[in-house]
């Protein structure tokens, strides 16, 4: 598989798999094919899913990242953003190693089954730090909401998330600030099993001031997982993109507190789209910070959750809401997240950084340019923070 010998996939796959896919042949190059999809793609990229699904993840190595066979523009497009990023798999390889984290992919006897309903938009893989076991736990409850949360917030999510534990659910969020913190932390203290779920590398603790809280949430009987390989950096692209993980690794999810335009709603158009059951805690009417969950409640059916058993009913039901657009991203995005305000970055540095392929990246550039967002100089281009 690229050269690579089944001796020295075995080498570089020790320390991140078990010892029953390294004394198996074709399951270490299995792993070893879903590593390598997992470093060279954005999450979520939906030709390479495709291609996966067509020719197998181990023949879709060689097809995608190899050269000649046939071919069509998307995946010409796709070869040239993926090939550009495999200098980037030893490095990843070494890193999760570093901080021993396990590699999972689908077929794993703890690969978390419910992310396969993400269809070709599905991981890769997933890295993890702490016990992988409860990724695939009976019972999965997603709490998620609003950064800057409110004293009323936190308070109905460490009710919510103390009881759920108790009751033996695995609390699944996104380690931010706010809620998702608060999520966190309540089930930490009844001993319960809690999912953080990051935008960036498990070898990169985000945000830093939960380097401590990830940190506990990893040695205790929960997990810190995330699509993306150790070394990669969270970016407002990749955020979104966990957000659909969020959705997707639990079996319900509960909006407690959302601004109008809160990435929160993300999370809660894709439980919408996967059919799993959506919830929302209603906060004040005069409370900007609830506005997002009145907006759920009224307009996207989903049901509301006062306290624990309106929760625990949740975990049994669908939801036939409709997906919340709001919060969604495009490319446009992904380029601005890979350009600096001061370093000027050059057009393959850009693509690379964003996934694309150089013919892609330039078009994208242009348009930026257009629209006063990025500033082509001598040295390279620049994001624009307040358009002219």
């Amino acid at each position: 598989m690229l050269t690579a010998s089944s001796r020295e996939v075995r080498a570089k796959l020790t320390g991140l798999v078990t010892p029953e896919v390294l004394d198996d042949d074709g399951a270490a190059a299995r792993h070893y094919a879903h590593a390598i999809w997992s470093c060279v793609t954005e999450p979520g990229d939906g030709v390479a899913g495709a291609l996966i699904a067509e020719c197998g993840v181990i023949a879709a190595v060689e097809a995608g990242l190899g050269s000649g066979g046939t071919t069509n523009a998307a995946l010409e497009a796709g070869r040239r953003r993926w090939q550009a990023r495999l200098s980037s798999v030893e490095d990843a390889l070494d890193r999760a190693r570093h901080v021993g984290a396990r590699l999972l992919v689908p077929g794993n006897p703890d690969w978390p089954v419910r992310v396969d309903d993400l269809g070709v938009h599905a991981p890769r893989a997933l890295w993890a730090r702490g016990n992988v076991a409860s990724l695939a736990g009976d019972s999965a409850l997603a709490l998620v909401g609003a950064r800057a949360a409110t004293g009323y917030g936190e308070h109905v999510t460490g009710e919510l998330a103390t009881h759920l534990s108790r009751r033996g659910a695995t609390i699944v969020s996104g380690g931010a600030y706010g809620i998702d913190g608060m999520a966190h932390r309540a089930t930490l203290a009844v001993d319960g099993v809690t999912v953080a779920v990051l935008a960036g590398g498990v070898d990169r603790p985000y945000p830093a001031g939960h380097a401590d809280l990830l940190g506990r949430i990893a040695r205790g009987p929960g997990v810190v997982v995330a699509e993306v390989p150790c070394g990669t950096p969270p970016t407002k692209w990749r955020f979104l993109q966990r957000n659909r993980l969020i959705a997707a690794l639990s079996d319900a999810t509960v909006v407690v507190e959302a601004g109008w335009r809160s990435g929160s709603l993300n999370t809660a158009g894709h439980a919408a789209a996967l059919g799993r059951a959506l919830g929302a805690v209603p906060g004040p009417v005069t409370s900007a910070a609830s506005a997002g969950c009145h907006r759920l409640l009224r307009e996207y059916d989903a049901r509301c959750v006062t306290s624990a058993d309106d929760a625990s009913e949740l975990l049994g039901a669908q939801s036939p809401a409709e997906p919340v657009t709001s919060g969604r991203t495009d490319d446009r995005t992904r380029v601005l997240d890979a350009l600096s305000v001061r370093s000027p970055r050059e057009p393959d540095d850009v693509a690379r950084r964003a996934g694309f392929g150089i013919d892609e990246i330039r078009g994208l550039l242009a348009i930026l340019e257009l629209d006063g967002r990025a500033r082509r100089g001598p040295e390279g281009w620049r994001r624009v923070t307040s358009p002219s």
